[in-house]
């Protein structure tokens, strides 16, 4: 299919948009005779069921890679979008056996059979045919979580290049402080586990006492469990992970603060969280671009969903042969676009020369350069802007959006401003009714300073 998007990243111009490329497809499938729905369930082990459903063109010749190209983008979206292991497929058995060898031990998602099943959900992926009314029931959730004020609090937020913990009384920030850490590739998970207890009594010696605990940290957590965490990547041995990774934060409660309330969720809902609270405002996504994506979700009555959330490894960009994400081997996902990772594969395409240089320090270079008015940064904010403008419209698929919370390291200064400049741009261009629907903004600087800590503090009911 010819996807000829209006505006073109200016160093990315073989960038597909995920939903030019589902809008052409559909358009296709609109015009040609036997074409037939698909019903599509994701479901989890506890019962929680998502339902979806897709139109294909009939299942033959050439027409089968477009269909297969288009539910399986889809499903993958789901899988971290929403959350679960057990796929099921109606309307369709070829495509659901080519479902089953792509999420399998050797299949082309083998990280997400193993990461989104067996990490998360306790059971590899598996994809089953069915008949429609076999489709397991659609059942989600949604819980009030968060907005509790009272008493002495500590927060803390954990990325992946600093730790942050707050001392928060009655909703206000008394103490808050920022110290430096790498614990990506650290082999002993002692490393984690001693920096944040640092951070928490250093944040508790300002407090008269300790009433609750709250936290977000990147990756995916379930009862304060650590279930998929790039903060713990270099705890390979799984014995190690599921014995004293996975337990961590329930650990750190009852040796340390016993008896305190403690909650930790992952950061992106605490950054919609804190937008909500902050914008007395509900339908917010919160999407953050540091180390890598963070992404959370508060829905129109300002809950949280079930959904995980996790769209850095969400495809984006339909390109054949497009960026590889490292971690997932995937093509197209949106951490190589909206983080320092994406800063730094656009950085060689604009001219600069750094080397070997991690990509905190690259981003800083670049940041320095685009407050220089460099034009080699300007075309890397420009095309990073592009991208999120094209990847919001996809987002708005499958989340209600009206308030668009932006922030990160990635987005600091002049270079965050145009991006979201050239962003805007792309939505009155390609999507005027999302334009017209979606405020996008970036924090204030109270909530910037304090607003992911007061929310994090707040998560814990206390009694």
């Amino acid at each position: 299919m010819n996807i000829e998007p209006k505006i073109k990243p200016v160093l990315d111009p073989e960038f597909v948009p995920a939903e030019l490329w589902n809008q052409a497809f559909e358009e296709k499938v609109a015009a040609t005779e036997g074409a037939h729905d698909v019903k599509l369930a994701l479901a989890r082990n506890n019962g929680v069921c998502f339902h979806f459903s897709a139109r294909i063109l009939p299942h033959e010749g050439e027409n089968a890679a477009l269909n297969l190209k288009y539910v399986e983008r889809l499903v993958k979206f789901m899988l971290w979008a929403k959350g679960g292991s057990r796929i099921f497929v109606a309307g369709d058995d070829k495509l659901a056996a080519e479902l089953a060898e792509i999420y399998s031990e050797k299949g082309a998602r083998a990280f997400d059979w193993e990461i989104i099943g067996e990490g998360m959900f306790d059971e590899h992926i598996t994809v089953q045919a069915c008949a429609e009314a076999d489709l397991p029931e659609e059942k989600e959730s949604t819980a009030p979580l968060g907005r509790h004020m009272d008493g002495c609090r500590i927060g803390f937020d954990l990325g992946g290049s600093d730790r942050k913990a707050a001392a928060v009384i009655d909703g206000e920030v008394v103490f808050s402080e920022e110290i430096p850490w790498d614990p990506y590739f650290q082999t002993d998970p002692s490393y984690q586990y001693d920096g944040i207890v640092d951070s928490l009594k250093r944040a508790a010696e300002h407090l008269p006492r300790v009433d609750a605990i709250g936290g977000s940290a990147a990756g995916i957590y379930i009862n304060n469990d650590v279930r998929v965490a790039s903060l713990f990547r270099g705890i390979t041995d799984k014995e190690v992970f599921n014995k004293v990774v996975r337990p961590m934060f329930k650990e750190i409660g009852a040796k340390e603060f016993p008896g305190v309330p403690f909650d930790v969720i992952n950061d992106g809902e605490v950054t919609a969280l804190a937008g909500s609270i902050s914008m007395n405002s509900n339908g917010v996504l919160g999407v953050a671009l540091g180390t890598s994506q963070a992404v959370g979700y508060v829905d129109a009555k300002g809950n949280v969903t079930m959904g995980i959330n996790e769209l850095a490894f969400a495809p984006v960009d339909y390109r054949e042969n497009g960026p590889v994400d490292e971690w997932s081997g995937d093509e197209g996902c949106g951490v190589q676009y909206f983080s320092q990772q994406g800063v730094a594969r656009l950085a060689p395409l604009a001219g600069f020369d750094f080397g070997d240089m991690p990509f905190p320090e690259q981003l800083v270079k670049v940041q320095e350069a685009m407050a220089e008015g460099d034009e080699r940064a300007s075309k890397i904010y420009e095309s990073l802007g592009v991208c999120f403008g094209y990847s919001i419209a996809h987002y708005a698929r499958f989340y209600d959006i009206q308030t668009l919370i932006i922030m990160g390291r990635v987005t600091s200064g002049a270079g965050g401003e145009l991006l979201i400049e050239k962003a805007q741009e792309v939505l009155k261009a390609e999507f005027p009714e999302l334009a017209e629907k979606i405020t996008m903004t970036v924090p204030d600087e109270k909530m910037k300073r304090h607003g992911q800590a007061v929310a994090a503090a707040s998560l814990p009911a206390i009694g």
